[in-house]
């Protein structure tokens, strides 16, 4: 009996070409006489560029933004493939666990990354490298009429929230409980982009979701204020897993992620820096 992930999201391919900069790697002859024009003949080792497939499992939450930053890899890593599926970060470290081949797990949360650490599964520390808050969405032009947390109470309006296990929904039950706001959900959405499409769609009239995923859902969302949400963030960790087939590739590709360009696209999409 196989298991394999569920890759139900994005698939990406990036090619990349020259990783490594200078190095000029050769070692020459040292015992050879110095020659005076030795030092323009050197030329990188491009053959040390990292190459083949990296594969990142990643929150549904940071779809729109490692495409992006997937696009602007590719004139920088011309081969090297990155092969992305998103989803709920709790099912992302389930499938890790059950030994799901992949590269690189990024999470909407410390709790879940913790549980792949947990099981032995991370190569050393993960890297904090954004901070996200949650939004009260409504559809466009709010035909529930939400003015705020606690219609999430009313039996009339048809609520969407994340599942409990996912850090979208813990995130959401921390905000309820800081509100004292008891919801009466009528969909637990499996991932946060699931909650965003029912609202974008109308099939909702409010959901509490990523302020990041409100605002990729365009003119088909509305926000309503919430003053409590500044309250709840969720740290996001990346880490190379240990039994990374690529881990040249995964270290490149975690590198872009924590730095730049990473760090720009995800702050334009609305993230915190960590």
């Amino acid at each position: 009996m196989s298991r394999r992930p569920r890759l139900g999201a994005i698939a990406l391919a990036v090619t990349v070409a020259a990783l490594l900069t200078a190095c000029g790697g050769d070692d020459g002859d040292s015992s050879a006489a110095p020659s005076e024009d030795a030092a323009t003949s050197e030329t990188p080792a491009a053959e040390e560029a990292p190459s083949g497939t990296v594969t990142v499992l990643a929150a549904a939450s940071l779809t729109e933004s490692f495409e992006t930053l997937a696009d602007q890899l590719q004139d920088t890593y011309p081969e090297l493939e990155i092969v992305y599926s998103f989803g709920p970060s709790s099912g992302l470290v389930e499938q890790v666990l059950a030994g799901a081949p992949a590269d690189v797990l990024a999470t909407a949360d410390t709790k879940t990354m913790d549980q792949a650490v947990a099981g032995g599964v991370v190569d050393g520390e993960p890297e904090i490298f954004a901070r996200n808050t949650l939004a009260l969405a409504v559809p466009a032009g709010n035909p529930g009429n939400v003015t705020g947390l606690a219609d999430l109470a009313n039996p009339d309006l048809r609520i969407a929230i994340c599942e409990p296990q996912v850090p979208c929904g813990g995130a959401a039950q921390r905000l309820l409980d800081a509100a004292g706001v008891t919801a009466a959900p009528d969909t637990l959405t499996t991932d946060v982009k699931e909650a965003a499409s029912l609202v974008a769609l109308g099939e909702a009239d409010a959901a509490l979701i990523y302020l990041t995923d409100a605002a990729a859902e365009g003119d088909a969302v509305e926000t309503v204020d919430v003053p409590e949400a500044d309250a709840v963030v969720n740290d996001y960790p990346v880490a190379v897993l240990s039994e990374a087939a690529n881990a040249e590739g995964a270290r490149a590709v975690l590198d872009a992620i924590t730095g730049e360009p990473g760090r720009g696209i995800l702050t334009e999409a609305g993230f915190l820096e960590p």
